[in-house]
């Protein structure tokens, strides 16, 4: 009887071993899977990992939209630069242009006053001021050029009668010919300062050099009265020193 009951329990164990196992429900294997996919999203929003990524990106999407705005403003400011640049440029080159053209102008006139070919009425600049004329002739007769000087200085008194330098370019005009011993033209010219420009601080020099005319051309008491009229009407002045060293001289002179 035992050996019975040992031999169906042998039987039966065979049976469940040689019994092939269940296959796995595929929707549990599904439900697992998600289950684990979504325990490793937990884990990761449980340590912030994430949320630090979000942040990060949002952050550096800013930095980059900073650093492409600043990029504009850099390329708008420096267009923007360039453009003066160029406006200065052209500024500059038209306005250099002019000065030369200008300078050529004036020196075409001083090669026409040194060949004194001047027609009357003509002028060193003749598109100039009365300033710029009579700056010209004056050059002129700084660098002793003393004949072109004179014609200059006529040609600014017919063209600018009523300019507030017509006094200075009277006397300029006289003093060309006295300082080239042409002294009765000079004595001529000095003795229209004192009758046509009679307050202009001219005066005083032009009755000095008419002394000095008189002098020259051996005119003992013209000269005198001259250098007398220097001393008693304009006694504070140069001209009224250099009028006494002039009589002095004259004394000496036995005049």
């Amino acid at each position: 009887m035992k050996v019975a009951a040992l031999i169906l329990l042998a039987a039966i164990a065979a049976g469940c071993v040689a019994t092939p196992p269940v296959a796995e429900d595929p929707t549990l294997a599904r439900l697992d899977d998600i289950e684990r996919r979504l325990s490793a999203l937990e884990r990761v929003l449980a340590n912030g990992s994430l949320v630090d990524l979000t942040l990060q990106s949002d952050s550096q999407q800013r930095a980059v939209a900073d650093i492409l705005g600043r990029t504009e403003t850099i390329e708008h400011q420096a267009e923007s630069m360039a453009s003066r640049q160029r406006e200065i440029y052209v500024d500059l080159d038209e306005r250099v242009r002019a000065l030369e053209g200008r300078m050529q102008g004036i020196a075409s006139n001083v090669s026409v006053l040194d060949g004194g070919e001047l027609a009357p009425g003509q002028l060193p600049m003749p598109s100039g001021s009365d300033r710029d004329n009579y700056q010209a002739a004056f050059e002129l007769l700084k660098q002793q050029r003393y004949e072109p000087a004179a014609m200059a200085f006529q040609q600014f008194l017919v063209s600018f009668p009523d300019s507030g330098l017509a006094d200075n370019a009277q006397y300029w005009l006289a003093e060309s010919f006295y300082v080239t011993d042409q002294f009765d033209e000079a004595l001529k010219q000095f003795t229209v300062v004192i009758q046509h420009y009679a307050d202009s601080r001219k005066v005083p020099d032009a009755l000095l050099k008419m002394g000095y005319c008189n002098y020259e051309l051996g005119r003992w008491n013209d000269a005198r009265k001259a250098l007398g009229r220097v001393q008693s009407e304009y006694s504070e002045t140069t001209a009224a020193r250099l009028a006494e060293q002039r009589l002095n001289r004259m004394v000496e002179e036995g005049h």
